[in-house]
């Protein structure tokens, strides 16, 4: 087994010091983009119905039943008082600055240049993906920012002591209870103390930080639901999954899974079999989730029989991630990078709409742009090529690099991977599902490419 060398740890000068004038000179027009971004529209970016089963949950916390688990809304409940989706928006942008100072800060800890711990926070900081999500009510910003302190946590020692790894794993364990696609990260980290050889009490406390949390949410979802699980919906997604794939001449499967077997629906991106009348899982008595575990044993068996057909279409769907122009998949979303102008409506005759209205923001509507500030920033643009195809260099940059001569590049590369292609595996790609993976794939290629240089501060 090969151990990872020791990090290049360096004692690093106060953020506000000279060594650090040209990561503010950057971070200054980022903060600058994030108050035009607030100027420019009225409210927070809201979805139905994603957004609002968040919010309500937060009013009424509850294990979510279907695909959203709780952890999101729990941050919602602590922003309830002030009973205001935009300060939540204002207070996720200031959370988006926070995660490019700690990739600059863990970077330069480890000996990164100032120059290159900054172009690492670049795409954080100024690609619309991150901005729109900080001004969404929507989960993905709260995953990568635990996962980031996760990472941060156990890489900011040399040494990684027993409380360092508890509280890492208790930050993984979070943000799958904000994203279950998070949970399996917890193999990294245990993987990586072993790698380490950080001894058995780190390794203990990881487990157990890491489980007890989800365990006991299982077990709270089996009180209220009867099924000990984090999610409702975990098969129908993976049995989404296999339908663009699945030949049930291959499978043979039971007479009672023979029922989800493709009808003769074609659709043009996996998550469409969710939501289709027509599909099979949503002809099936009582629904779609009613039909979950059944789904799941449907898609195992279809997984099992075709895995060849399995792993071409994830990989397939995954390089959509690396395309040269933006890629709407499903074709009915949107797979631009710019922000959007104008206004929206949500949908009428809702009842959970009209609910969280009452219980949670009065004044919550479609997003509506203010002039002038919405033409100005309409105008910004964040060219394709810095998202996806510098993307895949990056990702390749941090992959050859921590293997061939920096192990430390390898646990953020990884985390980074697994976000790429874990969602892609249970369901489907979608462009807002890349986000998360950019800033570990922006360390790793930080780390990869810098030569170290131990036991002094950097330029």
């Amino acid at each position: 087994m090969t151990v990872l060398s020791p990090p290049a740890i360096v004692a690093d000068a106060p953020v506000s010091g000279p060594r650090h004038r040209l990561f503010l000179l950057v971070l200054a027009p980022a903060v600058a983009l994030r108050v035009l971004v607030m100027l420019a529209y009225d409210g927070a970016q809201v979805y139905w119905y994603d957004s609002f089963e968040y919010l309500d949950m937060a009013g009424h916390p509850r294990p979510g039943e279907q695909f959203h688990p709780a952890g999101y809304s729990w941050f919602l409940w602590l922003l309830r008082p002030f009973h205001s989706v935009q300060v939540i928006a204002g207070i996720q942008h200031a959370l988006g600055l926070g995660v490019a100072v700690l990739i600059y800060l863990l970077l330069r800890r480890h000996a990164v240049p100032a120059w290159g711990a900054t172009l690492a926070c670049l795409p954080v900081l100024f690609d619309p993906a991150f901005l729109r999500q900080e001004h969404a009510i929507l989960s993905d910003l709260q995953v990568y920012a635990l996962l980031l302190a996760a990472l941060a946590v156990l890489m900011w020692h040399e040494r990684v002591t027993a409380r360092a790894a508890a509280l890492s794993a208790l930050l993984v364990a979070l943000a799958g209870l904000t994203r279950t696609a998070a949970a399996p990260l917890l193999v990294l980290v245990v993987g990586y103390l072993l790698v380490r050889r950080a001894g058995w009490r780190p390794v203990a406390a990881a487990v157990a930080a890491g489980a007890l949390p989800l365990v006991a949410y299982a077990c709270w979802f089996q009180a209220v639901y009867g099924r000990f699980a984090l999610t409702g919906a975990d098969g129908v997604s993976l049995w989404a999954r296999t339908m663009t794939f699945a030949d049930c001449r291959v499978i043979q499967p039971p007479p009672d899974l023979a029922r989800l077997c493709p009808n003769g629906t074609r659709l043009d991106a996996a998550s469409e079999y969710v939501w289709d009348p027509r599909a099979p899982v949503n002809l099936m008595p009582g629904g779609r989730y009613a039909a979950n575990d059944l789904a799941k044993r449907f898609a195992v068996a279809a997984v099992l029989a075709q895995p060849l057909d399995y792993l071409r279409d994830v990989a397939a769907d995954t390089s959509l991630a690396f395309s040269w122009t933006p890629v709407a998949h499903p074709a009915r979303v949107s797979a631009g990078l710019s922000f959007p102008h104008g206004s929206s409506t949500l949908p009428t005759g809702q009842p959970l709409i009209d609910k969280v209205k009452a219980e949670y923001d009065p004044d919550i509507h479609g997003l509506t742009s203010v002039e002038p500030y919405g033409t100005v920033l309409s105008a910004y643009t964040y060219p394709w090529l810095l998202h996806a195809p510098v993307l895949e260099l990056v990702l390749l940059a941090g992959g050859v690099g921590g293997a061939w001569r920096e192990r430390r590049a390898l646990l953020p590369w990884a985390i980074s991977v697994a976000l790429l292609v874990g969602p892609v595996a249970v369901l489907d790609f979608d462009q807002r599902y890349v986000t998360p993976a950019i800033p570990f794939a922006c360390i790793a290629a930080a780390l990869a490419l810098h030569t170290r240089t131990h036991g002094r501060n950097v330029p």
